[in-house]
Order: structure tokens, then C-alpha cells, then sequence
């Protein structure tokens, strides 16, 4: 498949697009990478402007977006927060992204309601990049996860991969799974019961032909895993405190709990971590997650250049 065909398309969640799609997006991604190291120059987006709205705290998401915007040549305008738009005053998120529309040729958008990605992309004639939607869908980060895992085991067919923490609000592992079917992935769900992946969400893998594992017991999980994705337990989430707290630190990954891993098994997290992995696994061959953040960058950089039409 061409990269270019998917030349002003909205990219809102990953069930919109087909493994070959995926491959090609990874394919790209790969060739990104001297450019996003700085090491090689490009200008294929001059002249494009990159529109950045981020109603939600984001870090990595909001960085590397911009990032690989500026190292590809092209500009970026950002809106950081709610407070600094017309919809503190009342305006509709609609109206809000037709103005931007006419201000860029790509809306990249983070907001915490599920399915606000969608209707951005339903009004704006541009395309639509969901950054992250509520507890929803965050496409690019699965890209980005795909590309991390590809790059350290060579190929994604067949994977054991264990996710471990908050499965019921976390967007990154909704997102992930659905990817992960597509190259018959074995998926171990590893949270405590309050948090355990949504039900809807498991009979659409089973629907796929993938019966995920579901326990409690990282300890019982831990030494047949490819991929352990670690999650952090999302506070922010949770519509009552008190059982924020039953759960808080239910798990934690230190070197002697990785002694049981496989040596090439890889530990990846979305970032940020609380205290669900300990510092000195940052040290390990285990440890992937600070080059899984980076990995943004290129696989961004794939994106916007299909999306917006630059030329390799």
C-alpha cells in the first residue's frame, strides 16, 4: 500500500484502519527516524500548518505532535486549554473547530469526552487526528506502541503480551488491543476486578477470534509474556476517590519481581508512571518505555506527512 492514500484522512480511531494500513504507517515511521533524530533535514511540510488542541493535560502527546511538525517544515498553532478558547465562554466544541478549520490544514485534537474526536472530524473539512478522547480511543499512541514492540521484537505476529493496571479507564490499552488482533496477538488482562478491561471490549476481541486471559496474579503471568505494558491507575478517572484508593498501588515492577521475565521481555508504559514501575528498572534491557516516547516523534511525523500530501 501507498502511503499517500491516506492523503486528507482523518485518523479517529484505530478500528478505522486494516493491518496493511497499520504496516505501511510502521513502514514510514521507520524511514522518519534520521529526520526526527535531527540528523537529516526536510522541508516536505512547508508551508502546511498543524493545528495542536489539546483540552486535556498531555506531556509526550502534545510535544512530539509539535516536533514533528517543526522537523518536517511545518508550522504549528496551540491551544493548551480550555480556559484560553471561546469555549469558556460558552461555545460549542463544533463551532470552535470549524473556526480552527480555517486556520490550518490538520486538526490534531485532545479532549476528555469520548467521541469528540469523532465530531470534530463530522464538521471540519480538514483532516481530524485524534489525540486521545476520555477513556475512549488514542490511535496514534497505539501506532507509536506497535512501532516500539516491531523495532525491539523484529516482527508483531503472535506476541504474548500481558497489560497490567488500570484496563477499564485506560484509552491506550482500549486502543491497543484492537490493533494487537490483527497479528494474533495472545492477551493476558492483569487487573483487579473494579479494573478489569470493559466487558464490551472483551466479546469485540472474542468476535475477532481472541480470548484474552483475565486475572489478577501478575506474579502468575509474568514469565511467559513478550510485552509486559504496564498502565498507571488513572485518578483522574475514577468518578469516586474512595475507590481510587482501594486500588492505588495494586501493582509495582521492581528487578526482583523481572527475574521471573523472559531476558528479551520488553516493559513498556504510556507514561506518565507514578510508582507502578521502580527506577531501577529504568537501567534494564527490560526497560522501553522512555524510546516507546520518543517513537512518537516518527510515527507522528508518518502521519502528518501521508495526511497533509509531502513527498518523501
Amino acid at each position: 500500500m501507498d502511503y499517500r492514500e491516506f492523503y486528507d484522512k482523518d485518523i479517529v480511531s484505530i478500528r478505522d484502519l486494516s493491518r496493511e494500513q497499520i504496516e505501511t504507517i510502521l513502514d514510514l515511521s521507520e524511514e522518519m527516524i534520521p529526520i526526527a533524530k535531527g540528523e537529516k533535514r526536510s522541508k516536505m511540510l512547508d508551508g502546511r500548518i498543524v493545528g495542536n488542541l489539546f483540552f486535556e493535560p498531555s506531556t509526550r502527546t502534545r510535544l512530539s505532535f509539535e516536533s514533528a511538525a517543526h522537523r518536517l517544515g511545518a508550522d504549528v498553532i496551540d491551544v493548551s486549554q480550555v480556559s484560553a478558547t471561546s469555549i469558556s465562554k460558552g461555545e460549542t466544541l463544533a463551532d470552535t473547530i470549524r473556526m480552527v478549520d480555517a486556520y490550518c490544514d490538520v486538526i490534531v485534537l485532545r479532549h476528555p469526552y469520548e467521541g469528540a474526536a469523532r465530531l470534530a472530524a463530522n464538521v471540519s473539512e480538514n483532516p481530524v487526528i485524534n489525540a486521545g478522547d476520555g477513556a475512549g480511543s488514542h490511535p496514534t499512541q497505539t501506532l507509536l506502541d506497535l512501532f516500539t514492540m516491531k523495532r525491539s521484537k523484529e516482527s508483531l505476529d503472535g506476541l504474548n503480551i500481558a497489560m497490567v493496571g488500570d484496563l477499564k479507564y485506560g484509552r491506550t490499552v482500549h486502543s491497543l488491543v484492537d490493533a494487537l488482533t490483527m497479528f494474533g496477538a495472545k492477551l493476558t488482562f492483569v487487573a483487579p476486578e473494579s479494573l478489569q478491561m470493559p466487558e464490551d471490549i472483551v466479546e469485540h476481541l472474542k468476535s475477532k477470534g481472541c480470548t484474552p486471559v483475565q486475572t489478577a496474579s501478575l506474579e502468575d503471568v509474568i514469565s511467559d509474556a513478550d510485552v509486559l505494558y504496564v498502565t498507571r491507575i488513572q485518578k483522574e478517572r475514577f468518578p469516586d476517590p474512595a475507590e481510587y484508593d482501594k486500588v492505588a498501588g495494586t501493582y509495582r515492577i521492581d528487578n526482583a519481581m523481572l527475574r521471573e521475565a523472559k531476558k528479551d521481555m520488553i516493559v513498556m508504559h504510556p507514561l506518565p508512571r507514578i510508582d507502578e514501575i521502580a527506577p531501577e528498572v529504568d537501567n534494564t534491557e527490560h526497560a522501553k518505555y522512555f524510546e516507546q516516547a520518543f517513537n512518537g516523534i516518527p510515527v507522528r511525523m508518518a502521519l502528518l506527512c501521508s495526511i497533509l500530501g509531502g513527498e518523501l
